[in-house]
């Protein structure tokens, strides 16, 4: 009986504290006060939660049938989470989701009653043994709650009750997904592209891993690296034969040719379509090599061969060029997967032979493939074109290496012919080439710093020349009236290469192409005339420079000059020598003697650069468009380059190139004129009936023909750029002869952006003049 009393007192306080929780409830209600914080809301959403399942756990339950077992609340909730249906879950979440004020109240109502129901059934559970009465008082109140909480959960499966319309809901959610990727799009043009930040910040990286070796002072002029290590050169790939149904005829019979004659018919065959293999010498060599010249492993042909094959009229090569046409044209329509393949495999190469270790930095290797066999071509009419070029083997080719370093490994099977630790040189391995016998080197990537450090001293010793150049010419024209021929020869012929930027010219043997400089002129070459095109003594120049280019120019020159050469030509022949009296060593030895370094090549380089820096400080105007300052750059570039004679046949592809920039500009042209009869229309409409849209309308009109008159300037300038430069090589000059700082210098003064000069292999050539310079040097 004491137990049945305890356990009435605990009920009736339960009911107590129900009802005068109900009571404040509508107080708050009525008085208007009943506004939960966040906090509390969070807490009786989650409360909602659990009760909720508890309560739907008790009605799913097997009718009034109740176990008397006592379960930790706890337990008890994450028990009952587990047994509700999906459908009753799916319901509770949707709830717990509500953002309406109105629906958390009811629901933290029906919960507290749930709750309540639950805690009822609990003790009615352990009470019914012992008293009737309990049950009898507990039954309706616990009935009415049930019926409420499963009308309410009928009430929130219908979706015209829970949601009235669901359509508008979802395009509300898809209205909300749109904006929040627009917005997302924006913030990412904002911050910038994730994969273009990736790339920046490795060019970043990149530039930051640079070896800025210009920092570091200047290295010792005899000892060139302390450690280098390398992998050698890359041989090219052996020889594959030609399939069997691939024949060489020969008198109209085919000939099966064994697979070192094969192999060299084949780079013949590969050039019946070049103007090459036309020419008489071409073929001599070729055939006389092919017949004749004797490997370190076997001839070239086999003896049943050489008595077969006599002549070269009767050797058909017709299916072998055919069969590399073919092959040509397979590559040109290989996959977008085949291409990938070809690229990873040339990048695999780059990566294990195309660098070196230099003093401990990793630096870029220039050609470290050595050259696959082949015919030699050579420049203009050489007289050894069309001879063989061999194959080179290790057993040819040096190793320059430091002595503590790995040496690189030889193909299997071979050696290297020799392996050395000379720090003095500059070259990583090196091999004697056949067809002149002259050495061939592997040499490191122009962007090294063995390389930019050659040039720096070039440009330097050429800034130099500035401050002795006056007393140079006052020395050579005192030469002009010495008594002793020599002196007055080797003073006209600094002369030459000081106004005309000549190349000093080598000795030539009868071998090489019939190519001549200052020094090796011969009278054949020169024509004077006292008076020509209103011009008193006037020297025309008619012969072939370095790699066969034609130097032809009429220069007046001073009157001492001129009797000068005439003194020099009299007597001799048109194919003696016109400066007989000097060689290009004692010439260069005089400039050495006039100040240290000077060769003709510095002359030259002083004299580009001089006057790449006048023709700019003289072209370049205030108030100029991007594109008319590289017009005007390119100009004076192409100054330097008529000075220096570099010239180049018109690309192949020039005149359909013009022609499509010429329909460009006539396409321009066309839309400007319609775009002017749409300004003036709006102009009239805008005078008859002005609003602001039509006054938006105008000055829309009035920036579009502004727009298209820059872009139709800018196609013209370009027209005039590339007419100008149709046989002109500007690339050469630039490279070679122009000090960087000088356009690096003049680029941010004008705020030109250097890409538009310098393309990215330059840049890195020039990377120590890029970062050393500012806006004010001058050469």
């Amino acid at each position: 009986m004491k137990l049945e009393k305890e356990k009435q007192d605990r009920r009736e306080k339960k009911k107590k504290s129900k009802h005068s929780s109900r009571d404040r409830e509508k107080d708050s209600e009525l008085n208007g006060k009943h506004k939960p914080s966040s906090k509390m809301k969070q807490s009786d959403s989650q409360s909602g939660v659990s009760s909720f399942s508890s309560a739907v756990n008790c009605e799913a339950g097997a009718g009034d049938t109740h176990e008397d077992v006592k379960v930790d609340p706890d337990e008890r909730n994450d028990g009952q989470q587990k047994s509700c249906s999906p459908e009753i879950n799916n319901n509770n979440q949707e709830k717990t989701r509500s953002k309406s004020s109105k629906q958390r109240h009811n629901h933290q109502e029906r919960t507290a009653d749930e709750q309540l129901c639950d805690e009822d059934e609990n003790l009615r559970s352990q009470s019914s043994r012992n008293s009737n009465q309990v049950q009898a008082d507990d039954g309706p109140q616990c009935e009415s709650v049930k019926m409420k909480k499963k009308k309410r959960v009928k009430e929130e499966k219908s979706p015209e009750k829970h949601d009235k319309n669901p359509p508008s809901g979802r395009k509300r959610k898809k209205s909300s997904s749109e904006h929040d990727k627009a917005e997302k799009n924006k913030k990412m043009k904002k911050d910038g592209d994730p994969e273009e930040k990736k790339k920046e910040k490795g060019k970043k990286d990149e530039e930051s891993d640079k070896w800025k070796w210009w920092e570091e002072g200047k290295s010792s002029d005899t000892q060139k690296w302390s450690s280098l290590e390398h992998k050698g050169p890359y041989f090219p790939p052996e020889y594959e034969p030609l399939p069997d149904n691939i024949c060489f005829n020969y008198d109209g019979q085919p000939v099966k040719l064994s697979p070192v004659t094969e192999e060299i018919a084949t780079f013949y065959a590969k050039m019946l379509d070049h103007e090459y293999t036309s020419k008489e010498v071409f073929q001599n060599n070729f055939f006389c090599d092919w017949r004749e010249v004797r490997t370190r492993v076997m001839s070239e042909m086999t003896k049943e061969e050489r008595k077969l094959i006599k002549t070269l009229s009767k050797c058909d090569f017709s299916q072998i060029h055919k069969y590399f046409v073919e092959k040509s044209e397979e590559r040109k329509n290989m996959t977008k997967e085949e291409k990938q393949v070809l690229k990873e495999e040339a990048s695999r190469l780059m990566e294990e032979y195309g660098y070196c270790l230099l003093d401990g930095h990793r630096e870029k290797i220039g050609n470290f493939k050595l050259e696959p066999p082949g015919l030699f071509r050579g420049r203009g009419e050489h007289p050894k074109m069309g001879k063989l070029k061999k194959r080179i083997q290790p057993e040819d080719v040096t190793i320059n290496c430091s002595q503590d370093s790995k040496i690189p490994a030889p193909p299997a099977g071979h050696r290297w012919k020799r392996v050395q630790h000379d720090n003095t040189v500059t070259w990583l391995a090196s091999w004697l080439e056949n067809i002149h016998g002259r050495p061939k080197y592997i040499m490191l990537n122009p962007s090294s710093k063995l390389k930019g450090e050659k040039d720096w001293q070039k440009y330097e010793t050429a800034r130099r020349l500035k401050m002795k150049v006056d007393s140079i010419r006052k020395q050579y024209r005192r030469d002009w009236t010495s008594r002793e021929m020599k002196i007055r020869q080797r003073g006209v012929a600094i002369y030459f290469i000081d106004k005309l930027a000549l190349r000093a010219g080598n000795e030539k043997d009868d071998e090489s192409a019939d190519t001549v400089g200052c020094c090796s002129l011969r009278v054949e070459h020169i024509t004077l005339h006292r008076r020509l095109d209103a011009q008193e003594h006037v020297v025309e120049f008619d012969f072939l420079g370095k790699d066969s280019i034609r130097y032809y120019n009429k220069v007046p020159v001073e009157k001492q000059v001129f009797k000068n050469l005439k003194l020099f030509i009299k007597h001799k022949d048109p194919e003696d020598d016109l400066f007989d009296r000097i060689t290009t060593v004692k010439l260069n030895k005089t400039l050495n003697e006039s100040m240290p370094g000077l060769t003709a090549k510095v002359f030259r380089t002083f004299n580009a650069s001089t006057t790449l820096q006048d023709q700019l400080n003289k072209l370049t105007t205030e108030g100029m468009t991007v594109e008319e300052k590289i017009l005007s750059y390119n100009r004076a570039n192409r100054a330097v380059a008529i000075l220096c004679n570099h010239q180049r046949a018109a690309p192949k592809t020039f005149e359909r190139s013009m022609q499509l920039l010429q329909e460009k500009i006539q396409k321009k042209k066309e839309q400007i004129e319609e775009a002017k009869k749409e300004l003036k229309e709006a102009k009239k409409a805008h005078k008859d009936a002005p609003s602001d849209k039509s006054k938006k309308l105008l000055e829309k009109k009035e920036k579009a023909v502004q727009r298209l008159g820059d872009q139709l300037k800018k196609l013209q300038l370009q027209e005039t750029d590339r007419e100008e430069n149709k046989v002109i090589a500007l690339g050469t000059s630039k490279l070679n002869y122009l000090d960087p700082r000088i356009s690096v210098a003049w680029c941010k003064k004008h705020q030109v952006p250097i890409e538009k000069i310098y393309n990215k292999t330059q840049r890195d050539k020039f990377a120590w003049a890029i970062d050393m310079t500012d806006e004010n040097f001058q050469f």
